[in-house]
């Protein structure tokens, strides 16, 4: 099978385009390089001994999308492409809903005209908001708070109304957690650009010295110890999970939707003392206000895709944070 992967250049999308082509999948990846690296997809290479072909562009440039769907046999599409921080979304949510919004209609519109109907798109656990309870089942309410966790949503419901407008097509929707790791060889991992906003590789850039202190959003929420609570998920038992989903749409689903996540939560200053012990180094620290945007806990009941999917997670918080520390040690600049 031919995969088109959009945002394959990216930290999710390079890890999962190991998994494919680990496969047997043939992969073409396409990317603007906005926030990434080209040379993700070289050692992405170097990993499985596997070529893919890349082409440098923006999701919504309708031309080149066109060309490349006439020219190529694609089986399928798994959808990465999109602006992700929480925070960057509150203070320009215009770009976040022209980018990921817009990007994913000329997607649709080129998927349309070449008759390719199979779609895995990486949705977000931001989907569900504040929720009252935890753990999240995928039947809970959908209440997003802030323009990137909306953004999803819209999305998700464009992909649902097309199904309805076309019972042609199938849809898998995946909602993560949050995304941690990298790659057990050292070669690929989280490479952001600036101030991380993700909290692991800004703890990984404490301790390798990069920046002098974490910072901690907040101390006063209703948890154990005042901090965020979040279901942190090794990247590549994420990347798994989207081969899971191609096999899925191979069964004629229609539109599924699929937690991925452990159902485990662990607070900031609980992965600070994890990080702690198993890098040997010190974090710093300073608690800050919350951001906007944030909420308290957020963990996943990953049942359905347990038993839909038959995909479960293999590796732990040290694994984890293990891997972390394995990228950023050797690479500390990232993939400069």
């Amino acid at each position: 099978m031919h995969i088109l992967v959009t945002g394959g250049t990216g930290y999710i999308g390079s890890h999962t385009c190991v998994e494919l082509l680990a496969s047997g999948y043939r992969v073409t990846v396409i990317d603007n390089l906005s926030n990434s690296k080209q040379e993700a997809l070289h050692r992405v290479s170097e990993i499985t001994g596997c070529e893919l072909d890349f082409v440098r562009t923006d999701l919504r440039d309708r031309a080149v999308l066109e060309a490349l769907f006439r020219d190529r046999d694609f089986d399928a599409v798994v959808h990465f492409a999109g602006l992700k921080a929480v925070g960057e979304s509150t203070q320009i949510p215009l770009e976040y809903y022209e980018n990921n919004i817009g990007g994913t209609l000329t997607l649709c519109k080129a998927m349309t005209e070449a008759r390719v109907k199979k779609i895995v798109f990486s949705s977000s656990a931001t989907v569900y908001g504040d929720p009252a309870s935890v753990p999240i089942r995928e039947d809970f309410p959908i209440c997003p708070t802030n323009p990137y966790g909306r953004s999803k949503r819209f999305i998700e419901e464009i992909l649902q109304d097309l199904y309805r407008s076309d019972g042609a097509w199938n849809i898998v929707l995946l909602r993560y957690f949050n995304p941690v790791g990298a790659h057990r060889s050292g070669r690929i991992g989280e490479d952001p650009d600036g101030i991380p906003n993700n909290l692991l590789p800004f703890i990984a850039q404490v301790a390798i010295g990069k920046l002098p202190r974490l910072r901690v959003f907040g101390d006063d929420y209703a948890t154990p110890d005042g901090t965020g609570v979040r279901d942190y998920i090794h990247v590549t038992d994420l990347a798994r999970g989207h081969l899971k989903a191609l096999e899925k749409l191979a069964t004629d689903p229609g539109v599924v939707t699929y937690n991925l996540g452990t159902g485990r939560g662990y607070s900031v200053l609980e992965m600070v003392r994890a990080f702690e012990q198993t890098s040997g180094r010190s974090i710093p620290f300073e608690i800050v206000g919350r951001r906007l945007g944030d909420i308290a806990i957020c963990y996943a009941d990953p049942t359905l895709a347990r038993t839909e999917l038959d995909w479960t997670t293999d590796f732990g918080i040290e694994e984890m944070i293990r891997d972390t520390w394995r990228w950023q040690s050797r690479n500390p600049e990232g993939y400069e």
